[in-house]
């Protein structure tokens, strides 16, 4: 019986090692588990990434062939460090962190050593690897730039920290990822799919060949190529028109959503983002905490919009019933509230209607309406919700839902907002800032872009994106589905007839394009700093919103310049000159040109750290840059409108 009962322990011990080593082998055995086997190395196959293209087929992003120095740190053998470190061109404690770096990352899997060769130093280090072993050389390709402009736009890309590896197990450590702009915004597309190659080592860790003769190995699949919605020429001639100067632009076309140009300033070239000095050349932009070039502020710049947002106010007021176009108001040279006066620029005793309330940016015309839209049923608590829900039919006040890798809220506050200030009774006087666009009202340039898409459109828009067209793939509805605003049509030929006076005989004459009807509003803002832990007042903002022609829009621009002064002076002159740029493809005003590339407002930006007194030293009056460097800027733009032509 011992006998039995021994034999029968015997096999069914035997049965189970057996059935364990099936399962492990045979039933269990799939390629995920080459990834945690020690025998075996894995070397990834990058893809190229997909190619970046403008929208008139202009190529703005190629590749360039780069090599990375890759570590198996339980696979370093004792080495020549100095030689090694020699061939590098890296100091030894550069070495020994940069390998403790990899070991703790994971002894057994490769990290980047050191990334992005050239091609000299490549050829030099080939030939010695030999001599280093659990080194080895990885190609793959980086960004080759082929322009300098839209650095904001295009982005750049770097190497992926933990908590991307951690997030995403397609990364590993030394990978790279999109990091602003398209490049991070559309990353899976480009990035296209890393191949991998499993090979199998000896017990003396050498390669002796493919694992099961490449079975498991896989092939890398290429980034697809995009078409964005940019126009190259238009967006090197608005950085250009915004040398020496800080803010933002955004172009749109109406009947689409495409962004035609997105300009943030001051900018910089995206090559220098590229390669084994991008490290240290980020660390430098983002160090310019004053200039902030890293700053997008297109797309993330919030502002009091200012007269712009008087547009709304009309649109609203007509909606709600609560003026015509032909009512009139008195304006005294401004708006008398309790003890305060909200002053604009008309003459005393002018009657305006809405056409001339818009043509002439009347403060009292604005404010009568907006005290109309909140008191329409005597109750401004009730009014403040539907002015609100009306502003933010035109997708201001929160994020658009685009496909750009940054952006900003802004806000268009309703009762909930102001119950924190006002919790019991709430009157219009309370926030009749908001009538010309200050007081709790801020935006962003891509909001104010859209809103006059919206109202270049009588009262519909679409997503403003940056895409146009993905290799082999169709857009998203959310790009191609127009979304309607809460304004009735025919409310919107009144606004935009009062925005072409502004340009025939208004605040915007002086900025008049021969053959072109264009429809636009100037906006100054109040600007406020702390300066020595005081609130300061210094240059106001320059805004100025338009799109043209009339009748068949084909652009839509907002243009924000900080401290410009008011919205004619900087403002004014970049729309009507980028307009003209779009639609005519040349220059007629080449008075306003010359006029923006002269003038620079760095001195306006060197106030609050200037350690003088506001209002000395030249401060009172518009810089002019030196002789030289207008020259340089000029033979810059002869060669784009060279380009262009």
């Amino acid at each position: 019986m011992r006998q039995l009962l021994l034999f029968i322990s015997v096999i069914s011990v035997g049965i189970l090692f057996i059935s364990r080593l099936f399962y492990l082998q045979v039933v269990k055995e799939n390629n995920n588990n080459l990834y945690d086997d020690n025998a075996i190395r894995k070397v990834y196959d990058y893809p190229k990434r997909g190619f970046v293209y403008d929208r008139n087929g202009e190529l703005l992003v190629a590749n360039q062939p780069s090599y990375d120095v890759m570590v198996i740190p339980r696979e370093v053998e004792p080495l020549d460090t100095l030689e090694f470190c020699s061939l590098l061109k890296i100091d030894k404690e550069r070495f020994i962190d940069t390998y403790n770096k990899a070991y703790r990352y994971s002894p057994r899997l490769p990290s980047v050593f050191v990334s992005h060769l050239s091609k000299e130093d490549y050829a030099v280090l080939q030939e010695k690897m030999r001599k280093f072993r659990g080194f080895y050389i990885q190609k793959r390709s980086l960004r080759h730039y082929q322009t300098t402009i839209g650095a904001n736009v295009l982005g750049d890309i770097g190497e992926v920290n933990n908590a991307i590896i951690n997030s995403d197990p397609y990364y590993k450590m030394g990978d790279l990822i999109g990091k602003q702009g398209v490049e991070a915004s559309y990353e899976e597309i480009l990035r296209g799919v890393k191949g991998i190659k499993f090979i199998q080592k000896d017990r003396f860790n050498r390669n002796i060949g493919p694992y099961k003769e490449g079975k498991f190995d896989t092939l890398p699949k290429q980034g697809k190529d995009i078409t964005i919605t940019i126009d190259a020429q238009l967006q090197a001639y608005g950085e250009l028109l915004m040398k020496n100067k800080r803010g933002g632009v955004i172009a749109i076309e109406p009947s689409s959503g495409e962004i035609l140009a997105m300009v943030a300033a001051p900018t910089y070239d995206p090559n220098i983002l590229v390669g084994r000095e991008r490290s240290s050349n980020f660390n430098m932009l983002l160090r310019d905490s004053i200039a902030k070039p890293l700053f997008n502020r297109s797309l993330q710049g919030v502002y009091e919009p200012g007269s712009p947002f008087k547009l709304m106010n009309a649109l609203i007021a007509l909606q709600e019933g609560v003026m015509t176009p032909d009512d009139a108001v008195t304006c005294y040279k401004g708006y008398r509230y309790g003890g305060r006066f909200m002053k604009c620029h008309c003459n005393y005793g002018t009657r305006n209607n809405m056409i001339t309330g818009i043509q002439r940016s009347c403060n009292a015309y604005f404010a009568t309406t907006y005290r109309k839209i909140l008191d329409k049923n005597g109750n401004a608590s009730d009014g403040i919700d539907t002015w609100s829900a009306h502003a933010q039919s035109f997708g201001l006040g929160n994020f658009l839902n685009n496909d750009l890798f940054v952006g900003q809220k802004g806000r268009i506050p309703d009762r909930d907002y102001y119950k924190r200030i006002y919790p019991e009774t709430f009157y219009s006087t309370y926030t009749i800032s908001n009538a010309i666009g200050q007081g709790e009202v801020a935006t962003t340039p891509i909001q104010l872009a859209n809103m006059l898409a919206a109202i270049a459109n009588r009262g519909y828009y679409y997503t403003p994106h940056i895409i146009k067209k993905i290799e082999g793939e169709t857009l998203p509805e959310q790009f191609t589905k127009p979304k309607y605003t809460t304004i009735d049509r025919q409310h919107f030929e009144p606004v935009i007839e009062g925005m072409l006076q502004v340009y025939r005989q208004g605040t915007a004459s002086s900025l008049q394009v021969k053959d072109i009807d264009i429809c636009g509003k100037t906006g100054t803002v109040e600007n406020f700093a702390i300066v020595d832990s005081l609130k300061t007042q210094l240059t106001d903002h320059s805004i100025f919103v338009a799109f043209a022609p009339k009748n068949d829009p084909k652009i839509a621009i907002a243009v924000f310049v900080e401290n410009g002064y008011w919205g004619s002076r900087f403002a004014g002159k970049v729309a009507s000159l980028m307009i003209e740029k779009h639609i005519k493809g040349n220059i007629t005003r080449t008075d306003l040109e010359d006029w923006l590339l002269w003038h620079s407002l760095e001195n306006e930006y060197a106030k609050p750290y200037s350690g003088k007194p506001f209002g000395i030293n030249g401060y009172t009056t518009l810089q002019v840059i030196e002789e030289k460097e207008y020259l340089d800027l000029k033979k810059q733009l002869d060669k784009i409108n060279k380009v262009e032509n």
